[in-house]
């Protein structure tokens, strides 16, 4: 899809997660507006995935470690139309496959795994893509992560090991927004340098603007040419990405809008794309 195309489809996505998450009642919408260039461009342009067979053995994997922001997932299956859209009003609803976080065991097409507690996102992720080379098979591995998240000990257990394994055909993406529930995470426990801690493991890393298309465009093709190492996106974006009155404050982490800040968000979204 042309990067034209792609704006587009991002800006229907933010109008999604405004609307369910207002349905709701409740949710994660500064993570998951700060993450939606980063999908779109995945699984528009460089996944090898089938909406309508989500289960094909030679798909590549996504997986969602801050399994809080579902909702930029959850709005980019339904366009997708891996299930109907009007499945989205049903977020966080008792029964609902649209859970608070993505849950396997709900059978909803394109959740690979269960998550929500923090950290442990990579290690699955690692060892899919373990399990890919020993087969002898070239599907790929894409695992978004949060700074914050970078905070877990285990995502450098598994950022150890990966480049031991020569796991090239895994891509960790960082949605590197700077908050965190808590404030700035520089404040509350800082992770930087990120892209210099990567390096230091062991990592092919690629520092771009998470929401310059064009830049999450070139940074998965990178991904797919580089051999012998893993890929690590560190993706700066903004928190609230898209909402004035949301963007990089960090009490948007799981706040939800009034009916009539709803009106304006969904106002201005489609005033960015005219």
């Amino acid at each position: 899809m042309e990067i034209s195309g792609l704006k587009i489809v991002s800006a229907n996505i933010r109008k999604d997660i405004i609307k369910m998450l207002e349905l709701a009642g409740s949710g994660h919408p500064g993570g998951s507006l700060s993450a939606v260039e980063l999908l779109v461009g995945l699984y528009f342009n460089h996944m090898r995935f089938n909406p309508k067979n989500t289960k094909d053995l030679n798909r590549d994997y996504f997986v969602l470690s801050k399994g809080h922001v579902c909702p930029v997932l959850y709005a980019v299956l339904a366009q997708l139309e891996c299930f109907s859209s009007d499945e989205l009003c049903t977020l966080r609803k008792a029964g609902s496959r649209l859970q608070g976080h993505p849950a396997k065991d709900k059978e909803l097409p394109g959740i690979e795994v269960s998550t929500g507690s923090l950290g442990y996102g990579l290690s699955i992720g690692a060892g899919i893509a373990a399990g890919m080379k020993q087969a002898k098979k070239d599907n790929k591995v894409y695992v978004l992560m949060g700074d914050g998240e970078q905070q877990e000990g285990s995502i450098w257990e598994a950022a150890m090991a990966v480049p031991q394994f020569k796991l090239d055909n895994l891509c960790a993406i960082v949605d590197n927004n700077g908050l965190q529930i808590d404030g700035a995470t520089k404040d509350v426990m800082n992770v930087e340098p990120l892209a210099d801690k990567y390096r230091s493991f062991g990592w092919n890393v690629l520092e771009i603007d998470g929401h310059n298309l064009f830049e999450v465009d070139k940074a998965y093709s990178q991904f797919k040419e580089t051999k012998g190492k893993p890929t690590a996106i560190i993706a700066k974006t903004v928190k609230g990405k898209g909402v004035s009155y949301m963007e990089n404050l960090a009490e948007w982490h799981g706040k939800i809008p009034s009916k009539e800040l709803v009106q304006e968000a969904l106002e201005e979204i489609d005033a960015s794309i005219k």
